[in-house]
């Protein structure tokens, strides 16, 4: 048992790593560690990495490099790189960086804790991770990664009333672009009575809202008593937990959008009216190029039965622009679909070739690097604009808002004392809208009625109009400020 470690961890990357981090956290903490923002404080520093995009890469290894030298001053400092990272760059996280004690992969993360009380008391670097989808039967790469979710740490959470739960693991659709089947492992579902049995965990530490998460979170199938659990069921279950008033799921596969789902969101209160959808591109030759598994007619369908099912939801999706063979009409396709689908907000990457993936052995990278911003800055000056006008069409409208804190600004102005009255909120919709009011800190956690009064393309700006008060598990009651 180690006793008064300090710990500092640095996260980047998808919501699936900040969950990562909570539970290596979760697991820490019962072995004595403290938690420290401060790196030079710290005699345990951990990476917990990304390999979506070389962005996030390069990020680490500087911060790797900042760290050369501090092993002379602090010999007991154990350095780990855990996570999507370390599982696809191996023994080459030793070679950039001599330093580090410990590479950990996704699948190792249960380990941590035993692994850096080995690497203070021997000295010897150690890599521990998952096979390669190439060595082994499915069952045994499975096996590989393990999942160790119920190990909870609430100051790790994006707010004490937020909180993920992982429905699924592993991903096996294999986009031409993307890393996740390498350093995620195979897809796996875990089983219903676990995932209930973690959100009613979570509900007794106070927390209000769920999302589940998934690589493709609505391709959750898990055989229990006789029958398949789908993602609805599972929304169902959870529904009826009292205390948690907002259920949310990232990050849905197109073609795994089926009526049941859609129905589900609209017959439970509960459920965000909100799904995220990535489309990619536009363009057929590109999504085939991608292997995504649809055609754009196949999108505006699954669009179609969205809208005809849930009128009032928001979409969001995301986008590769440049990526390998795209030409200019294929470009505009994209923008088309935005134009036509009228996504709340897309998130837009410029397409960079990652190491292990078809696209980097089979396609050449051809869309020069200035072509690629421009397309980047057109997409995304479109989908502001979108944002904006759909924003402003909700000026006079009152929004219910699950209210998460004093805003970034509030917290920069240092206004975050609640005895000094009313501080600028934040919160989001049931659509996922961000809305910014003034009230007081108190509300945090509490669902709000906001009349909104103005707008940016990201924001909406609102007053309290009533607020919700949830006594027991009697009906929501407005009750005036």
């Amino acid at each position: 048992m180690s006793h008064n470690h300090k710990l500092f961890i640095e996260t980047v990357g998808c919501q699936m790593n900040m969950l990562d981090s909570e539970l290596v956290v979760g697991a820490l903490r019962k072995h004595g560690y403290e938690l420290t923002g401060d790196v030079g404080d710290a005699d345990t520093i951990l990476f917990n990495t990304c390999s979506v995009r070389e962005h996030a890469e390069h990020k680490i290894y500087s911060a790797l490099g900042r760290l050369k030298y501090s092993k002379q001053s602090r010999p007991t400092l154990v350095i780990g790189v855990l996570g999507c990272m370390a599982q696809k760059d191996q023994e080459l996280v030793f070679q950039r960086a001599p330093h580090v004690d410990l590479v950990v992969g996704t699948g190792q993360l249960a380990e941590v804790p035993r692994l850096i009380d080995e690497a203070r008391a021997t000295r010897q670097r150690s890599l521990n991770v998952s096979l390669d989808r190439r060595d082994g039967t499915r069952h045994e790469v499975s096996s590989s990664f393990q999942s160790y979710d119920p190990l909870r740490e609430p100051e790790m959470r994006p707010s004490p009333f937020q909180a993920f739960v992982r429905i699924m693991f592993g991903c096996d659709k294999f986009c031409t672009y993307c890393v996740v089947p390498m350093t995620r492992g195979p897809e796996q579902s875990r089983s219903p009575a676990d995932i209930v049995h973690e959100c009613r965990v979570l509900a007794d530490q106070g927390v209000k809202e769920v999302t589940l998460l998934g690589q493709t979170v609505n391709s959750y199938r898990f055989p229990h008593d006789g029958r398949t659990w789908r993602l609805s069921d599972l929304l169902a279950a959870i529904h009826d937990i009292d205390g948690l008033i907002r259920l949310k799921f990232v990050t849905n596969y197109p073609r795994d959008m089926t009526d049941d789902l859609l129905q589900a969101v609209r017959d439970l209160p509960k459920c965000a009216q909100y799904l995220h959808v990535p489309a990619q591109s536009g363009c057929d030759d590109v999504l085939k190029r991608m292997k995504r598994g649809y055609t754009i007619g196949e999108y505006r369908e699954m669009f179609a039965r969205i809208r005809s099912t849930l009128p009032n939801a928001a979409v969001s999706s995301d986008f590769i622009v440049g990526f390998c063979g795209e030409t200019e009409a294929s470009h505009q396709k994209s923008l088309d679909l935005i134009r036509e689908c009228r996504f709340k907000n897309s998130f837009i990457f410029k397409y960079s070739p990652r190491p292990g993936t078809k696209a980097f052995s089979l396609l050449p990278d051809d869309v020069p690097e200035d072509v690629k911003r421009r397309r980047n800055n057109e997409m995304l000056a479109l989908q502001n604009r979108i944002s904006a006008e759909d924003h402003a069409a909700m000026i006079g409208d009152v929004v219910e808002v699950l209210v998460e804190g004093p805003s970034r600004a509030a917290e920069k102005r240092g206004e975050i004392d609640a005895t000094t009255g009313p501080v600028q909120l934040t919160g989001r919709t049931s659509c996922d809208r961000i809305v910014v009011f003034e009230g007081n800190p108190r509300l945090t956690g509490t669902l709000a009625r906001i009349r909104v009064s103005d707008c940016t393309p990201t924001t909406l700006i609102g007053t309290i109009e009533t607020r919700e008060v949830q006594h027991g598990s009697s009906p929501l009651l407005p009750i005036l400020l």
